[in-house]
């Protein structure tokens, strides 16, 4: 049903429902997780507690019952005939008022519905009402010592060991203690223990260390950086610009440790899963005390981590992307490591920047946020330009290690043998001999890109997306050859002919990471390789086991996609080799050669992290390259300031601000259609407010034109001021109504538009 006519169905009371007027009752106004705009009225019944803004409420909504959260109370201009809610889940506030801010803010930028931003927000626990108590868990402690205990020696130590805690204790510390459960029954029945209910810890905060790690000593960039943060205080970002293996997460630390005495909490945001186990064990070794949150837990444990940060029991958090959405008792500090990293932008739904959405909340709170990155985005070199950030440098790796050195590859007129050149074999060949590692960076998963005939030339495409299907030979997850749309997900076998010409004549053609390990497995056989991409690591404890057997120390050959590039300490690697470089550099999208540059940085920075020496080899078919130059002789900062200049110049972010409206439906004329009136409409908005700053270009086939099944179109909007950009988006909450075959989106500061 359009959203238009939604509306006016839902929105109608019921008879049955109780319609008479009644001044004295309360009214609600509430957020739903439905996607219009709409908040919507109830009041509640006489047998209802009353509940508070930021209360959670069951209530009808059409045939079913929906959980939503309340946003006003009494509201002047309510609905004249409400339907009474069916519970109040929540008698005091579940969302407080900051939270409550950031959730309508969200919804005001990114131009999305109030109630889906805050099914965003809440766990999934909470949505489905859970109750905001903690659960417990039996503990022991003890009671008057039975009669003749001291011929029980078990029994009699199982009671000191619990008249000598200071509370109550459970079995799971009793049994890690070596008392058995049928101990522990036999002394209860005797008398000597009485049972109780105490609170279950949360998970993510296991037992602290026996002992808590030294910070480590700083260097004097470290100690100036650490300084100019202790300087302020209130709100400011500081953006920590600094070179791999320079020491950021010991200042994170430093500077954390000084939140934490303070009585206050602090946040740190990284942008994979994978990175969370080894920062949180970093973190536990030196508070004793850190959760993580990530999208790899249940709902359970989530809510129960989100609860333990509201009340203030969990001082320190690390999570991913959806972290940055968590309530506080008494934040004092956001940390975003690796800040330009694209994982940090939602791509569905509520398409959020949570680095962006860090600057908003450290702004209300009045408390510091610190940007960490050895390759800025280019947005945040900009603020940091225009004076709106702070600029900290470390320039030097911490430890005294050396920068590895860059050495460009021509590989025009040569073979490259499963993506890897003769000159690259030997190079691999003399580091190995020296006993050290070597690590293969490609970024495409599978064994080749595609699955051409020899005879016609047409590849095997997916039949939903009309995309090549990327080849994969048989792997320990999959006992089958098969071909595979990264896509959509969609698998099949390989067919026996081409389904064009109907010859056998099928080949792969391209390199992805199961190729290049198939090639050096050949030319190098006596050595050990580990490949890391998503087909071989399906878990952080899988990725950490690959680790593990890394940092053995024994010679070896690493073969990886970008799960490899970042903040991994890999002390025995001394060569980093790119394979395809030049596919980044040549891309139509603008942001992908920042996107390549930081990927070869932050990849070659596995190489010489210690006393050993490093050095980068990347192959290239374009050793001429402006961008390839400038990374390789001025550093990512000379780059950087390239790719400024050019964008500025061509009227792109950040110097412009962007939104991308994409449309997608079975019919490409619906869609088209669609965005053809939606233009036309902006456009005349545009004109009607003297928007003169605002482009509207489009309708344009999206980058992957068809997914799944649906042709995606899509429009861009530009503007020089973000305020008149704006002003002309709120235009489409009138958008021309749409069919049911039909959806549509708004990303604001889209982190992919072409």
């Amino acid at each position: 049903m359009p959203k238009n006519d939604l509306i006016s169905a839902l929105t109608s009371p019921l008879a049955e429902e109780g319609t008479a007027e009644q001044p004295s009752r309360t009214l609600v106004r509430v957020a739903l997780p439905v996607p219009v705009h709409t908040l919507f009225d109830y009041f509640v019944p006489s047998d209802q507690v009353q509940p508070e803004l930021g209360s959670r409420v069951s209530v009808p909504f059409g045939p079913r019952k929906l959980i939503g959260v309340c946003v006003a109370l009494n509201p002047s201009d309510a609905h004249q005939k409400p339907r009474a809610i069916h519970k109040v889940l929540d008698s005091s506030a579940l969302v407080d008022a900051n939270l409550r801010g950031m959730a309508q803010w969200l919804s005001d930028y990114y131009h999305h519905p109030l109630g889906e931003v805050y099914a965003t927000l809440l766990p999934g626990a909470a949505r489905k009402g859970s109750p905001t108590t903690a659960p417990t868990q039996p503990a022991w402690q003890a009671d008057t010592a039975p009669q003749d205990l001291a011929r029980a020696p078990k029994q009699l130590a199982l009671y000191e060991f619990i008249r000598q805690a200071s509370a109550p204790v459970t079995r799971d510390t009793l049994i890690a203690n070596g008392f058995s459960s049928a101990l522990l029954n036999t002394l209860t029945k005797r008398g000597g223990l009485t049972k109780v209910e105490v609170p279950k810890s949360p998970p993510g905060q296991p037992a602290a260390p026996d002992t808590l790690e030294t910070p480590l000593k700083l260097n004097s960039e470290q100690n100036a950086a650490l300084t100019a943060l202790r300087a302020n205080t209130g709100y400011r970002t500081i953006l920590l610009d600094g070179v791999t293996g320079s020491g950021k997460t010991e200042v994170y630390l430093q500077f954390i440790a000084d939140i934490i005495a303070g009585g206050q909490q602090a946040l740190v945001l990284v942008p994979e899963i994978a990175l969370t186990p080894q920062t949180v064990g970093r973190f536990q070794r030196r508070f004793g005390n850190a959760a993580a949150l990530h999208s790899q837990l249940g709902d359970n444990e989530r809510w129960q981590i989100w609860l333990g940060c509201r009340d203030g029991s969990i001082p320190v958090v690390i999570g991913t992307r959806s972290a940055a959405l968590t309530p506080f008792a008494n934040l004092g500090l956001i940390v975003v490591d690796e800040e330009h990293d694209g994982s940090f932008k939602q791509t569905d739904g509520l398409r959020y920047s949570a680095r962006d959405l860090s600057v908003k909340r450290a702004h209300d709170l009045g408390i510091p946020l610190l940007l960490g990155s050895a390759t800025p985005a280019l947005e945040s070199l900009y603020n940091a330009k225009q004076g709106r950030y702070q600029h900290l440098h470390l320039t030097e790796r911490a430890g005294g290690a050396a920068l590895p050195t860059y050495r460009v590859l021509d590989i025009r007129g040569q073979q490259a043998k499963d993506g890897i050149s003769e000159p690259l074999k030997r190079v691999i060949r003399q580091h190995l001999d020296a006993g050290n590692q070597a690590l293969l960076f490609i970024n495409r998963r599978g064994y080749s890109p595609s699955l051409l005939c020899n005879s016609c030339g047409v590849a095997c495409t997916c039949a939903d997306c009309d995309l090549p299907m990327t080849y994969h030979r048989k792997t320990a997850h999959r006992n089958a050859e098969h071909l595979a749309c990264h896509h959509c997900s969609r698998q099949q076998g390989i067919p026996e002919q081409c389904t064009s010409c109907g010859l056998a004549a099928l080949q792969p053609v391209g390199v992805g990471t199961q190729r290049t390990e198939q090639g050096v497995a050949e030319a190098f056989p006596d050595v050990p390789i580990y490949r890391i991409d998503r087909d071989t690591v399906r878990s952080a404890r899988a990725l950490e086991a690959q680790f593990a057997a890394i940092r053995g120390g024994q010679p070896a050959l690493l073969v990886g996609t970008q799960m490899l590039a970042k903040g991994h300490h890999f002390p025995d690697v001394t060569l980093v080799g790119v394979l395809n470089a030049d596919a980044g550099f040549a891309s139509a999208d603008f942001r992908a050669p920042e996107r390549t540059a930081a990927l070869i940085v932050q990849v070659a920075g596995r190489a010489g992290r210690e006393e050993k020496k490093g050095e980068v080899w990347i192959q290239t078919m374009q050793p001429e390259s402006p961008m390839l130059q400038a990374l390789v002789t001025e550093g990512y900062s000379g780059f950087a300031a390239r790719e400024l200049a050019q964008r500025s110049a061509a009227g792109l972010p950040p110097a412009a601000y962007m939104t991308l409206v994409r449309a997608e439906s079975e019919d490409a004329n619906i869609a088209g259609q669609f965005l053809t009136q939606l233009a036309a409409q902006l456009t005349q908005q545009a004109a009607q407010a003297e928007l003169t700053q605002v482009q509207i270009m489009g309708p344009v086939p999206a980058p992957i034109p068809r997914v799944s099944g649906r042709i995606r179109l899509q429009l861009l909007i530009l503007s020089d001021e973000r305020r008149s950009l704006h002003r002309l988006l709120t235009g489409l909450r009138d958008a021309p109504k749409t069919p049911s075959n039909l959806r549509w989106s708004v990303d604001v500061d889209p982190y992919d538009a072409f």
